[in-house]
């Protein structure tokens, strides 16, 4: 199947589940469209026990399907920007400490937290897996996902204090823990080099520090040169194509330099969507079709997206032990996270004015999503890559489905019905 057929493929399913969603379920999108896909790959499941060619079909054409190159390399920098656009950059930058705290430190903490976790989980389960590859676990699972997140979070009804907290920190993670978890694969894979493991360890933080550091200099950088090219014209097509340079160019020239580009391509789309920016640079018809053509690009990828994710559910290895360490998972996964948050909620909640219960909403809204698919399925088969892929894909599940249509309910149970109106209101 050539790249036109398989994308045609899945435009058309893409389509027909949106329908089905909209039509019956009524679920938010992303969930919709992913629970789904689940139910159709289970169809197909069903199918195979009288005739196996309809599955033989859809696995071929995943199998085709590179996800990771799909989502880190394509898709991911177009929804990054979509969703840093239309963030709350004021807000963003009144919780810029908790953010950047949650968005590093959290990170690496929870990284270490499941690492320690699953590593006696997996192996009490009769599966020999080296601590180093547990810490990838750990890594690929911590970040939570934008794109999960920010699809999500729209119509949860969280109020905007914490809605803002938990988006930042989704957007700025992100790249952060692709950072952490491909610095513990070049560990896990031997390819630090040098006997010394003191300038192992320096080359491993200079790397961190280069991409972290210097992919959110960059997209500093970017977004100010987009802002001028905006200012100096007005034309809403080719400021739209601007727009769109951006994102790609942008994405490239970072890769080829060494940066995170998801951190630049971040801090660029906030630069661009900042409400200052957008009064001094554009007209009112720019800005809107700018905003339509963004939430286009958006709509589109998230909907490709999270039904690539249910027909992953093909690729998977069933087996009773992997399902079993992927359901135990999930509590170990939120156990990391609550703790990970903790001391930095206490830290900043007095002098932010914290609604209560943030570690907790924090914590169920912290939603995984391809982004940890994606990774899994970069590992080996001797970094037990079946085993990992499958947990993975059960915190997933579980995380976009369960936490993500609770996340509005909880919010209201835990803060009460004022606090969700005067959070709204910004007071």
């Amino acid at each position: 199947m050539d790249l036109f057929i398989i994308a045609s493929i899945l435009i058309v399913l893409s389509a027909i589940f949106g329908y089905i969603n909209v039509k019956f379920l009524k679920l938010p999108n992303t969930i919709g469209l992913m629970i789904v896909a689940i139910l159709f790959t289970i169809g197909l499941f069903l199918t195979s026990l009288v005739n196996p060619a309809l599955l033989n079909l859809a696995e071929r054409l995943i199998g085709q399907i590179d996800f990771k190159t799909v989502l880190l390399d394509v898709m991911l920098g177009f929804l990054l920007f979509a969703g840093a656009m239309h963030t709350n950059f004021e807000q963003l930058k009144v919780q810029r400490g908790p953010i950047l705290i949650f968005a590093t430190v959290g990170v690496l903490t929870s990284t270490f937290l499941v690492g320690a976790m699953s590593y006696y989980l997996f192996n009490t389960l009769g599966h020999e897996v080296a601590f180093i590859h547990c810490l990838l676990f750990g890594a690929l699972i911590s970040p939570t996902d934008p794109i999960a997140v920010l699809g999500i979070m729209k119509k949860a009804g969280v109020p905007k204090k914490l809605e803002t907290k938990i988006v930042g920190e989704s957007l700025f993670n992100d790249g952060v823990g692709v950072v952490i978890f491909l610095t513990i694969f070049t560990i896990a894979s031997g390819e630090t080099g040098g006997d010394h493991g003191g300038s192992s360890f320096n080359s491993i933080l200079t790397l961190f520090g280069q991409e972290v550091f210097g992919g959110i200099v960059f997209g500093g950088i970017l977004g100010w040169i987009t802002f001028k090219l905006l200012k100096s014209i007005d034309d809403y097509e080719i400021e739209v194509m601007i727009t769109l340079a951006c994102v790609m160019g942008g994405y490239v020239f970072a890769h080829y330099l060494h940066l995170s580009a998801p951190l630049a391509i971040v801090v660029a789309g906030l630069i661009v969507g900042n409400d200052t920016v957008r009064d001094n640079a554009m007209s009112d018809i720019t800005e809107q079709f700018v905003d339509k053509f963004w939430e286009l690009v958006d709509i589109l990828l998230n909907a490709l997206l999270f039904v690539l994710i249910g027909l992953e559910l093909l690729v998977l290895t069933f087996e009773m032990s992997f399902l079993i360490a992927g359901l135990i998972s999930i509590v170990l996964v939120l156990i990391a996270r609550y703790l990970s948050l903790f001391i930095p909620v206490k830290f900043f909640s007095k002098r932010l004015d914290f609604l209560p219960h943030t570690s907790t909403i924090m914590t169920w809204g912290g939603l995984r999503g391809g982004i940890s698919i994606a990774l899994a399925l970069s590992l080996t088969d001797e970094m037990n890559r079946d085993l990992f892929l499958t947990v993975t894909y059960v915190v997933v599940v579980f995380s976009i489905i369960v936490q993500g249509l609770s996340i509005g309910n909880l919010a209201t149970r835990l803060l009460g019905k004022e606090n969700m109106i005067v959070s709204e209101d910004g007071h």
